[in-house]
């Protein structure tokens, strides 16, 4: 079990938004579960405003700033919020159970709407670059 579920949903959040985190909690699962509790508090566009801000300044206090990238970022969460219409789970651990390949097959999800390597684009890490062969809506 990833360390993150040491955290309850509103002491993840706030260990999140106040940078207190440990980095090492900060698993991909992680993200996915920050976009999942931001999506179901505030709805997607706020979501997507929250995680983006919010993970950049957790990059600048944990890291050197550089690992942040827009693109990847709005997609996860646009992914999240395409699952979570999909499913009713009441909490994340039984929401990732549900949707093993947010977690396992995530780059596999992420090719069906880009041919472009969103990974290593300057410009996908810079700014949000559409999908260029299926849209998330």
């Amino acid at each position: 079990m990833e360390k993150h579920y040491l955290l309850n949903d509103s002491e993840f959040e706030t260990q999140f938004v106040n940078a207190s985190m440990n980095p090492v909690l900060f698993s991909h699962e992680a993200h996915l579960r920050l976009a999942w509790i931001y999506i179901r508090n505030y709805g997607l566009e706020t979501a997507i405003e929250k995680v983006c801000s919010q993970i950049k300044q957790f990059d600048k206090t944990h890291g050197d700033g550089t690992k942040f990238n827009t693109t990847v970022t709005v997609a996860s969460v646009k992914m999240v919020n395409h699952f979570v219409l999909k499913t009713e789970s009441s909490d994340f651990k039984t929401f990732i159970f549900q949707n093993p390949r947010l977690k396992s097959n995530f780059k596999q999800l992420i090719d069906q709407h880009y041919e472009v390597d969103i990974f290593q684009n300057e410009f996908a890490r810079l700014q949000f670059l559409e999908p260029d062969l299926l849209p998330f809506d």
